[in-house]
């Protein structure tokens, strides 16, 4: 049984001045560099990177980190876009399940996604990490949502109508990290 991550990082980035997947934390690394790392130390067999904006000046980033890229042509038509790309691209795999995060989390790490694949996800679940009781980021969806949540998804929503319909398992984050997506550099 084995979990694939799925990290998004395809949008323009507006409010943030640019596309964050080339941002750099106070440390230096690429949040893209971060949030691949941070999916298979917490777990994931394998780690898919959705890149849209900026693609060509990603890619050299995700050299050596062992994930895959996903381009998804249609990015700009906001993160359903990013979405669907990721699961197509674990579609064709064994896993089971597939985790998944947005690069705009610098402080969410390896702990919350370990945490929400204790109890090994099946092909039928769906967790995701709360933070203070706040539903958030990473999203466990099992293998047997994926074909619905592809097709139900538009515009910049994401799984967010899927999930808010579906008996969605919460997994209390909050003593781990704050879970808040980071949209402009003063933040």
């Amino acid at each position: 049984m084995t979990v694939h991550g799925i990290l998004l990082a395809a949008g323009a980035g507006r409010r943030m001045g640019r596309p964050k997947a080339l941002v750099r934390g106070a440390d230096g690394e690429p949040w893209l560099i971060r949030g691949a790392r941070v999916l298979r130390e917490g777990g994931c067999d394998q780690v898919d990177v959705v890149l849209g904006a900026a693609a060509e000046e990603a890619l050299p980033l995700l050299e050596g980190t062992g994930a895959a890229a996903v381009i998804a042509a249609d990015w700009a038509h906001g993160m359903s876009a990013s979405l669907r790309a990721g699961l197509a691209s674990v579609q064709g795999t064994d896993a089971v399940a597939a985790v998944v995060t947005l690069v705009d989390l610098p402080d969410v790490g390896a702990d919350v996604v370990r945490r929400l694949l204790e109890d090994a996800p099946g092909a039928g679940t769906l967790r995701r990490a709360a933070y203070d009781g706040r539903p958030g980021h990473p999203v466990v969806l099992g293998r047997d949502h994926w074909a619905a949540i592809a097709s139900g998804t538009s515009g910049d929503r994401g799984a967010r109508d899927y999930l808010a319909s579906r008996a969605v398992e919460l997994v209390e984050c909050g003593d781990l990290a704050g879970g808040r997506d980071v949209d402009t550099i003063e933040t």
